[in-house]
């Protein structure tokens, strides 16, 4: 965080200052770590404590005070040695001093840009990427994993000091006014908007709501900011009548009346047997470089192509954007991440990509798995164990079974449906994938693809684990929402990962 007073804090999120009698507060300015879990305060922290829904805050003051804090932000004051500011609201308080930390930063010497991302699909590898490619520029603070909502976002912001170059902050949302409210707390010099698609369309009823939702962000520009969108995606191309500035296309595909307009696209997309794409990286002014992404997956070619965007609007140039794409190995957890896991005399390769779902992701994730190793004499036998996705509406049994089949034209030599048995909506559209896929198999006068529906992880860890021993080149993808359990399942093939 920016250098503050104990008074300072008080005043940006409206609070009251309390010094209980023998506390030694801090005098002066000082330069805290903000944080809202009390096992990570520090000497001098700002311990947050956020009532929720299961654990209290307030029930962890006094363990920061132990720990060192120096301060603690709660809604009553509480019986422990540490100072304390009261607020109303401890997220409301949170967001203030993010805000505060912020135009603190814009205050101060040397240069200083944030850069917003949001996106149905996308938003947490685009962040990754743009934080290689940003932090090979200047010091760069990013959220750590998909840290994305009120909570996320400020806590990410506050780690914003004096030397910081650029703040990526992904900005997620269930409800339309969410990210309008996150615009208010880090004002974005850049917007990128990836994709509408139809995740969380249950909560907001049209891709039009989903559309409108996401257009905040372009809202929440900084006057004159720059907004960068996805030419590809009817609903993100619409979004140029409202940008206050300049803007910047990508995309592989284009949908603008306008096509000819410049835009960075790649161009001669080929994956590699480990499904890696390869492509010709073309900038808006037509020069080119040549890219082979360190991550697998033929869909983060447009995310590869956003970060891209943003990279060269910051300066980077063509050559050195390409080598960082290339360079990126690892992203946040559960995103197509390839490890071998071995149980006794048991392996396989796993393609993890259970962070979460949704139509768009799903297909993404099973074209990966299509890819892998597809130019190869022998093929591997490709399992997909898939879970349920949520908040589709409607359409969501059709959204289902639609997948099912998807998989199995796609190459998927096992489906395993993982439903839930104490959730009977949650395993209902698990049966409604696997019935997708049996009707995709009558419908081609074929039989020979076994089909499971399952009801809880441990089913289909145990097919899997028998597949793999049945079959010696064995590759499974996991994918599915967050309550599927597959990541919990990822996790605990992890501890036999090599």
């Amino acid at each position: 965080m920016m250098p503050v007073t104990l008074e300072q804090i008080a005043h940006a999120v409206d609070g009251t200052l309390v010094i209980p009698d023998h506390v030694q507060a801090p005098q002066g300015q000082f330069e805290p770590s903000v944080v809202s879990d009390s096992r990570q305060v520090r000497a001098e922290s700002v311990f947050v404590a956020i009532p929720g829904e299961h654990v209290d805050g307030h029930d962890f003051v006094g363990k920061a005070a132990q720990s060192g804090a120096a301060v603690a932000i709660v809604q009553h004051e509480v019986d422990a040695p540490v100072a304390q500011v009261v607020v109303h609201d401890c997220v409301e308080a949170l967001g203030r001093l993010a805000a505060y930390n912020l135009a603190a930063r814009r205050k101060a010497e040397g240069d200083f840009t944030i850069v917003g991302i949001t996106g149905s699909v996308g938003k947490t590898t685009t962040k990754d990427l743009l934080h290689a490619l940003l932090e090979d520029m200047g010091q760069t603070v990013a959220p750590v994993g998909s840290f994305n909502n009120e909570i996320g976002l400020p806590l990410t912001a506050l780690k914003v000091g004096k030397t910081t170059r650029f703040l990526v902050a992904e900005m997620g949302a269930n409800h339309v006014g969410e990210i309008a409210h996150l615009t208010t707390i880090a004002p974005p010099d850049i917007a990128v908007v990836l994709k509408v698609g139809v995740a969380h369309l249950g909560e907001f009823g049209s891709p039009e709501r989903i559309a409108q939702a996401k257009s905040e962000i372009v809202r929440g520009l900084v006057p004159s900011g720059t907004a960068v969108l996805n030419a590809g995606d009817v609903h993100v191309a619409a979004m140029q009548a409202i940008a206050p500035g300049d803007v910047l296309w990508f995309g592989v595909d284009d949908i603008r009346p306008d096509s000819s307009a410049p835009k960075v696209t790649a161009r001669d997309v080929n994956l590699d047997d480990l499904g890696h794409p390869s492509f010709a990286l073309v900038d808006a002014d037509g020069s080119t470089a040549p890219v082979t992404l360190g991550i697998g997956g033929r869909h983060n070619v447009v995310n590869a192509l956003a970060a891209a965007t943003v990279a060269r609007r910051c300066g980077m140039p063509l050559e050195r954007v390409a080598e960082v794409l290339g360079d990126v190995h690892h992203i946040s957890a559960h995103r197509m991440a390839v490890s071998t896991v071995r149980r006794g005399d048991v392996s396989f390769t796993l393609i993890d990509d259970s962070f979460n779902a949704n139509p768009d992701s799903m297909k993404a994730g099973l074209d990966g798995l299509a890819a892998w190793h597809a130019k190869e004499t022998t093929q591997p036998y490709r399992i997909a164990v898939l879970g349920a996705m949520l908040e589709l509406g409607d359409s969501e049994r059709e959204q289902h079974r639609l997948i099912g089949e998807y998989a199995l034209a796609h190459g998927v030599d096992e489906l395993i449906a993982v439903g839930n048995v104490e959730d009977k909506h949650f395993d209902a559209l698990a049966e409604a994938m696997s019935q997708g896929a049996r009707e995709y198999l009558d419908a081609a006068a074929r039989a020979d693809v076994p089909i499971h529906w399952v009801h809880d992880t441990a089913e289909a860890d145990r097919l899997v684990m028998s597949a793999a021993a049945h079959h010696t080149d064995t590759v499974v993808l996991l994918k599915g929402s967050h309550v599927s359990g597959l990541s919990a399942l990822a996790e605990r093939w992890s501890d036999k990962a090599l």
